[in-house]
């Protein structure tokens, strides 16, 4: 494995950071405070190239390897953008319109993937419902083909975009007798009669990305939104893994990074008992931890982006044992900024209250932790 980046990707991942930094960062306190989706920068991040990073140039990409892509997530979090906009972006490209690129007919490919490359339209990823989180062939959400349409019935909850998306990949059963054999895939439009979506819920962290319900009742779709063939859904759904399993987690990685210099700039400058508190032990131990912490994370990560570009096969395991590492990793080095900062580190102002509420999601989404353990015995 060589995991040594080139001068184009460090200069690229530069590039990220100084554009987040100045176009971005500024804006997210605000945004967080209100716990609204900050739309103008998520359409800036179309017009640079990050939502479209990895698609081919015919379909408004850039023709990117999963390295850079990966680069380009984490660049985000070390430059400070909150983890709301970095989720929104992440269920956007890759549950959403990297399915559609890579299932999609040439139809489906070229009327989809270019809008949301630029940031023109928001998709979402509707898979998890009520009663069918971890255990996703539980969903009761059906599809049922009549003539040359689907009518769909039923609900998906904790939708990220779910209330702003103008298109949805929705995971439904064709075949409800099948288990994880009969779960399909379809595309489904914003303003679709019987497609509605539920209030936005009101979260603890991710305050900036916009989650809800969304409602199928009696939804007629036509059976060419059917995205590939009925019964393959489960192995599409499996396949964004590989993206969770690296570009979603990037930006808690670059979190990391962007607490560490909040943390040890502050250690240097806070005066107490006549000296920087960065000269007490205590604290030296906290700013060495999220140091260590940060490196392992991001050797994980970056191992499934350089295996996804060679072309290999995920491996299940290490791909559960990185989300499950970065997933509890990520509460640590938050939480140990906080007792550097003291009472401060509780106020809204200091960056590092929104980087811990947003941090608490990493060990429940995309797989809770108790998941990953489950997947890592079994396949051991």
């Amino acid at each position: 494995m060589d995991f040594e980046f080139t001068r184009e990707q460090l200069m690229f991942k530069e590039e990220v950071i100084r554009f987040a930094k100045k176009e971005i960062a500024p804006r997210c306190a605000e945004h967080d405070l209100k716990g609204e989706f900050d739309l103008e920068s998520f359409r800036k991040m179309g017009e640079f190239g990050i939502l479209g990073l990895h698609f081919p140039e015919e379909y408004g990409g850039q023709g990117a390897d999963v390295v850079t892509t990966v680069m380009a997530g984490e660049a985000l979090g070390e430059a400070g953008v909150d983890g709301g906009l970095t989720l929104a972006y992440g269920a956007h490209t890759f549950l959403c319109a990297d399915t559609l690129f890579r299932h999609g007919t040439e139809v489906q490919k070229r009327k989809y993937v270019p809008k949301l490359a630029s940031g023109e339209w928001i998709g979402c990823m509707g898979l998890t419902e009520p009663g069918a989180g971890s255990d996703v062939a539980s969903m009761t959400t059906e599809a049922v083909k009549q003539g040359d349409k689907y009518i769909l019935n039923g609900s998906k909850i904790f939708i990220t975009n779910g209330p702003i998306a103008d298109v949805a990949v929705v995971y439904a059963k064709t075949d409800p007798t099948a288990k994880h054999a009969g779960i399909s895939a379809f595309v489904v439009e914003k303003g679709t009669p019987g497609y509605t979506t539920g209030e936005p819920l009101k979260k603890m962290g991710m305050k900036t990305s916009v989650t809800s319900e969304l409602f199928f009742n009696d939804c007629e779709i036509p059976a060419e939104n059917l995205l590939g063939q009925e019964g393959m859904g489960f192995l599409m759904a499996m396949e964004t893994v590989e993206w969770d399993r690296s570009a979603l987690l990037a930006p808690f990685i670059g979190s990391g990074a962007f607490l560490l210099k909040k943390c040890t700039d502050y250690a240097k400058k806070r005066i107490q008992f006549d000296r920087p508190i960065g000269k007490f032990q205590a604290v030296k131990h906290r700013l060495a931890e999220i140091r260590i912490m940060t490196e392992a994370a991001r050797g994980l990560v970056y191992r499934i982006a350089w295996c996804k570009d060679q072309g290999r096969p995920l491996n299940h395991l290490e791909a559960a044992v990185a989300k499950l590492f970065v997933g509890d990793w990520s509460l640590s080095p938050s939480n140990d900024a906080m007792l550097i900062f003291g009472g401060y580190g509780y106020c809204h102002e200091y960056d590092v209250e929104r980087v811990f509420r947003d941090s608490r999601l990493a060990p429940i989404g995309g797989g809770t932790s108790d998941i990953q353990k489950m997947i890592i015995s079994r396949l051991m």
